[in-house]
């Protein structure tokens, strides 16, 4: 999928992981009840923020990493029926990589 969506500076665009349903007993949960993900996908990040300097500085995320964020941060919003959320770049907690 091509994404037509540039964020802005230290700026990262997640699509978040799906939230669980059910419990590990077999209950399903209303929308209501289901906690926010806290583990996304990067799809996209900004250039960077502009230093005192006039240098950019690069972010340390790309695009497919798959991050940790905190709870209740970042922004949510819609973008071409994909819901996704918007972080700056220190809200991002950690990078969770996959050990073979």
């Amino acid at each position: 999928m091509t994404w037509s969506l540039k964020p802005l500076g230290d700026r990262v665009v997640v699509t978040p992981k799906n939230r669980d349903e059910t419990t590990k007993s077999g209950i399903v949960l209303p929308d209501t009840a289901s906690e926010r993900p806290q583990q996304g996908e990067v799809r996209a990040v900004g250039p960077g923020r502009v230093l005192d300097s006039g240098k950019r500085a690069e972010l340390d995320l790309k695009v497919g990493d798959t991050v940790l964020f905190a709870k209740y941060s970042g922004t949510e919003f819609k973008h071409e029926d994909a819901d996704l959320l918007i972080f700056s770049e220190r809200d991002i907690l950690a990078v969770i990589e996959n050990s073979a």
